[in-house]
């Protein structure tokens, strides 16, 4: 196992470039695929990047909300307890990848915010806390647990295609949950990934006497100094109050959450931006008044800097995908040579391909969804087991999709190629999973 790790790592170490220069890279080469496989001229091809460059603001703000968010609710003094209680009782090494691994994974398939969050801050506790452990794997391990957000939730697709009026009803029609993420194969895979993931971390650990790299303790605690210092109270002026008022914060996190619960009454589906308020209005009550939450959500906002400056960036790749026709062709290669029981199989893969051009899994439903409904349609195929395929194999890719490591690389302080080492292990143990998986529910007839 040991020789295993030290290949991957040091693969990373000396190929993996910056998250935004691997953006900038896959920008070239999706113009490159455009004018040299499709042939659409070069000047066509830049018009639709620069186009498609700022589609997805509307979308890019949700993301940034719910990141930026999802990390006041991680951080909330109740949540923050908890997490202390659960590393206080954490003794060994491996034990602690465990933990980070379990955190990280049951986080995100409750909401992929808050699991992309939380489980780098039980992790960065887990490493101060328990002499021995090496840095880069628990910090790689609390990631890898993102990939069950594809299972849960608030998994995208599954949630977007069972909601009234989304925008591919006319041709897909509504796919309950029950069908998906809550069908007897995805629990049962989301239990296989739950159970076997965070052994795997956990064998990867260092024998002792390895050398290994700790927490520098360091460089947190200058900012945590900072933020203990910082003059919460101040004056005894109305506008102090005011801005320290738990009444305050009682009463609009209230009435948010009692918006909340009569839409649902009334039938409002999970969307995201009910998830997004759920998770906003549940963290101004945890945080008690209204000057702890913006000092916790300016530190949720550095986080997520690198994923507001790419977001545009893969927008624009998006673009070029869908405009080009690069998309459909990648998917009519796997359609071709697909079966009415293998067109999920073949879905999963095509979108593991298709998820390093677009990592958002909306935009990635967006442009490779109508070709896969047309081909389950034409195979009289499972219409949700494609439609999950497709969630899983985007969910699959985020192991090694450099754009969603953002927030676990601002919260440890480490670099990409620290941790990708460990979570492309990761990506073939997932991977073998989900395929697993995915034949079976095809095979066995199971709708």
């Amino acid at each position: 196992m040991n020789s295993i790790v030290s290949f991957f790592t040091e693969l990373m170490r000396r190929f993996l470039p910056d998250p935004f220069v691997f953006a900038i890279v896959l920008t070239f080469l999706a113009l490159l695929l455009a004018i040299l496989v499709e042939g659409v001229p070069a000047i066509e091809s830049l018009l639709q990047w620069g186009d498609g460059f700022w589609n997805l603001l509307a979308f890019t703000t949700q993301m940034a909300v719910i990141l930026a968010m999802g990390y006041v609710l991680a951080t909330s003094p109740l949540v923050n307890r908890t997490l202390d209680a659960i590393v206080l009782r954490v003794s060994t090494p491996r034990n602690a990848i465990i933990i980070a691994t379990l955190v990280g994974g049951l986080g995100s398939y409750l909401n992929w915010g808050f699991g992309l969050v939380v489980g780098g801050i039980v992790a960065r506790k887990l490493a101060v806390h328990i002499r021995g452990i090496h840095y880069p794997l628990i910090i790689a391990s609390a990631y890898s647990g993102f990939t069950l957000y594809g299972l849960g939730l608030s998994a995208t697709i599954p949630v977007l295609i069972s909601t009234p009026g989304h925008p591919m009803q006319h041709d897909l029609g509504l796919i309950n949950l029950s069908q998906t993420i809550f069908s007897w194969p995805m629990l049962l895979t989301a239990l296989a990934v739950l159970i076997t993931l965070p052994l795997l971390n956990a064998a990867l650990h260092p024998a002792p006497g390895t050398p290994i790299v700790e927490i520098d303790i360091g460089q947190f605690e200058s900012q945590q100094t900072q933020k203990q210092g910082a003059p919460l109270l101040g004056d005894h002026t109305l506008a102090t109050r005011l801005n320290n008022s738990r009444l305050l914060s009682l009463g609009i996190g209230l009435l948010g959450l009692s918006y909340l619960a009569v839409s649902f009454y009334r039938g409002a589906s999970l969307d995201l931006n009910k998830v997004n308020g759920l998770i906003l209005f549940l963290g101004i009550l945890l945080l008690r008044t209204p000057a702890q939450y913006i000092i916790r959500l300016n530190d949720g906002i550095r986080t997520i800097s690198g994923i507001i400056l790419q977001y545009p960036f893969y927008a624009g790749i998006m673009a070029i995908m869908a405009g080009s026709g690069l998309v459909d062709s990648i998917s009519r290669v796997f359609v071709e040579i697909s079966t009415q029981q293998s067109l999920p199989f073949w879905g999963l893969i095509s979108s593991f391909l298709i998820n390093f051009f677009a990592p958002s899994a909306g935009g990635h439903w967006a442009i490779q969804g109508p070709f896969m409904i047309e081909a389950a349609k034409a195979l009289d195929s499972s219409l949700a087991q494609t439609s999950m395929a497709v969630m899983l194999g985007n969910a699959w890719n985020d192991l090694v999709q450099p754009f969603w490591i953002l927030p676990a690389l601002a919260l440890s302080r480490l670099q990409l190629k620290d941790i990708m080492g460990y979570t492309v292990i990761s990506m073939f143990w997932v991977g073998l999973i989900y395929i697993t998986s995915v034949l079976l529910w095809g095979y066995m007839g199971q709708g």
